[in-house]
């Protein structure tokens, strides 16, 4: 008679402990979502995979990014969490920070070698995204870090066209808020 080892043992899991690990999952990702980062490290820690991810991929450092809390990416950073992991809609970190016009977590991610010019669905950058929604200093930042101008989106437009876009109504609303002449305060 052969005596197995721990290692070529099944482990048997309850069907209580198997909802309990999917509520701390759950909990996890509520952690991530709202910066809370201590008991998030605890949790990653005692081995709740860093990588971990919600029903639409969203991945930790996903959610942590995409709702500004950089200290709690910084600790996913730091404990391993891979930079460039994308949803189920191909998004990456960088591309939901610079949607957002998250400055210091899109310099947090670069710094941690994010890709710069990565396709986040449709052809389009962070750079893109930046553009498309007026994050003209996240415009600034990416093209400071070398972003290129060159990608285009499926649509056949090209980076460099959505930046001359967003800095020409950029400077359009500027002028509309601020006329000469007007008593009336900015918007």
């Amino acid at each position: 008679m052969s005596t197995a080892t721990a290692a070529e043992m099944p482990a048997i899991v309850t069907a209580s402990e198997e909802q309990r690990y999917a509520e701390l999952q759950l909990i996890a990702l509520d952690h991530a979502r709202c910066g809370e980062t201590e008991p998030l490290v605890a949790m990653v820690k005692a081995g709740l995979p860093v990588n971990l991810a919600d029903a639409k991929g969203n991945s930790l450092l996903m959610l942590a990014t995409y709702h500004g809390h950089a200290e709690t990416a910084l600790m996913l950073l730091g404990h391993g969490a891979d930079v460039d992991r994308r949803n189920d809609r191909g998004q990456t970190p960088l591309g939901g920070a610079a949607f957002k016009g998250e400055r210091d977590i899109v310099a947090l991610l670069l710094a941690y070698r994010a890709d710069i010019d990565a396709d986040n669905g449709g052809g389009m950058t962070a750079i893109m995204y930046a553009a498309m929604f007026g994050r003209t200093e996240v415009v600034k930042q990416l093209q400071a870090h070398g972003a290129s101008l060159r990608q285009r989106n499926r649509l056949g437009i090209s980076a460099k066209t959505m930046v001359r876009i967003s800095q020409w109504l950029s400077r359009l609303f500027q002028i509309l808020r601020f006329k000469p002449g007007r008593h009336s305060r900015p918007a």
